[in-house]
């Protein structure tokens, strides 16, 4: 089973149009969100504030930890990860300036509080080996091919502490009436949907030798997402 539903992961969107497979290159993802990050807010509130709020409870954040949030965004899980802690080292990585630029504006109005955000991308992260107790990521694997993912999640777990939690959000597919709408419009724009599209994540992470402790389904305003619990 695990390995017929890890193969599907990675082939049937080509094949039979169950998964479907990236289609906005990953050297347009910066200049595409910078564009988007007026509005990302917006989207961020009604359609995945719930998923995000509950990666966050699951996170368990403990003030003190190293963390790390890829694909920090405009910063919507970030200002938490830091107000949470303050005396913990809390890292955020984007590809996009323009998303960058609004964490920063967020991140300003906590006070006293200890983080740092960089320009990078999820292939190669600026970081030594097991420097994490806790890594966080919200809807960036919905927009990368199935062919990179692979290494994406090796550069997770090589800065994960043994024993470290990785926690995702991704836009999954969907499991209730109208969430199919959201692959619907991505097949005919893919970058109305900012490039992201239906997946599951979990099995990939087994195979990767993440233990998966929670895997849950959320819907908001249609929009089907996944939050998932791992441990390295």
């Amino acid at each position: 089973m695990k390995q017929s539903l890890s193969c599907c992961e990675r082939s049937c969107g080509r094949r039979s149009g169950e998964y479907l497979d990236a289609r906005v290159s990953q050297k347009d993802i910066g200049t595409l969100y910078d564009s988007l990050s007026g509005i990302y807010d917006v989207w961020g509130t009604l359609a995945e504030s719930r998923a995000r709020n509950r990666a966050i409870e699951l996170a368990d954040i403990r003030d003190g930890q190293n963390i790390l949030e890829v694909a920090v965004g405009t910063g919507l899980a970030f200002y938490e990860i830091v107000r949470r802690n303050r005396n913990g080292w809390n890292l955020g990585i984007d590809i996009s300036p323009g998303m960058l630029d609004k964490a920063r504006k967020r991140l300003g109005k906590l006070s006293q509080a200890n983080y740092e955000l960089k320009l990078g991308d999820a292939f190669h992260l600026p970081t030594e080996d097991e420097q994490f107790d806790l890594l966080l990521n919200n809807y960036m694997f919905d927009l990368i091919a199935f062919e990179e993912m692979d290494a994406i999640l090796d550069e997770f777990k090589r800065v994960l502490k043994k024993g470290g939690s990785l926690v995702l959000v991704n836009m999954t597919k969907g499991e209730r009436f109208g969430s199919g709408l959201y692959d619907f419009i991505f097949r005919l724009s893919p970058k109305s949907m900012g490039g992201c599209r239906g997946i599951r994540l979990s099995e990939r992470l087994m195979d990767h030798g993440f233990h998966v402790e929670t895997r849950e389904y959320h819907q908001q305003l249609l929009f089907p997402s996944e939050v998932i619990v791992a441990r390295r």
